[in-house]
């Protein structure tokens, strides 16, 4: 540090600015914003995230090694996008993991937390019954982040942060089905009530067939899409 208190060491200044760009990028991608396939160039990355270039390339080295993104010769780094049997995979790593998480939350959770859990689905319910579909999937979000935070086990929410769900859905989501899921809501209400009731079978069975279901429709649409014969415009 200097004489007046702040940190000048350019290396540590560094890691702080990659660090930075990493978890914005890396947060970019989650959200979904960005189309499968889509080409990243680092111009347009370090003019929006304020870094260097051999910042950025450090940063899309990582994100290629943890299968956010891919990097081709000639065709530079892309987005992500999965094969439906890519896909498959990581939404059955997911019910695992899920249930898992869930039956801990029903051990573990805290009153608080509980309580937090049942606001949210109160608020997931108002959602549902006024047809605001984009206030019920934010509210599918965050039930889904405080069971994972009630679970207070950090080895499997490492695991479930690493997943690339977020991706597979971007890409497969099917935009003409109705929002949310007929039977989601009630699947929800099954988790929280067992949660509730401290039964930890219960939970993760709960947990086990919401996502599962979640899957299924998910993996039928798409394997729907990869059979349908081609069209062309006229």
């Amino acid at each position: 540090m200097d004489s007046n208190g702040f940190d000048d060491d350019p290396s540590r200044m560094s890691l702080s600015r990659q660090s930075q760009a990493y978890e914005g990028l890396r947060s970019l991608l989650l959200s979904g914003s960005v189309e499968p396939g889509t080409r990243l160039t680092e111009a347009d990355l370090t003019r929006m995230f304020s870094v260097s270039r051999s910042t950025m390339r450090s940063v899309l080295v990582r994100l290629t090694q943890e299968g956010y993104v891919t990097s081709e010769v000639n065709r530079g780094v892309r987005t992500r996008s999965f094969s439906v049997e890519e896909a498959a995979d990581i939404l059955e790593a997911r019910e695992t993991l899920e249930s898992a998480l869930a039956g801990k939350a029903a051990e573990r959770g805290t009153d608080e937390e509980i309580h937090g859990l049942r606001r949210t689905l109160e608020a997931m319910e108002d959602c549902q019954a006024r047809g605001d579909a984009t206030g019920y999937s934010r509210g599918n979000r965050r039930f889904h982040q405080q069971v994972k935070e009630a679970a207070h086990q950090q080895t499997l929410a490492r695991a479930y942060d690493t997943l690339l769900y977020p991706l597979v859905m971007r890409q497969y989501r099917n935009p003409s089905a109705p929002h949310p899921r007929t039977g989601s809501l009630e699947e929800h209400q099954a988790v929280l009530w067992a949660v509730v009731t401290r039964n930890p079978q219960a939970a993760a069975a709960a947990m086990l067939h919401h996502v599962g279901s979640a899957r299924r429709a998910l993996l039928l649409h798409a394997q729907q899409e990869r059979s349908a014969p081609l069209t062309t415009d006229t």
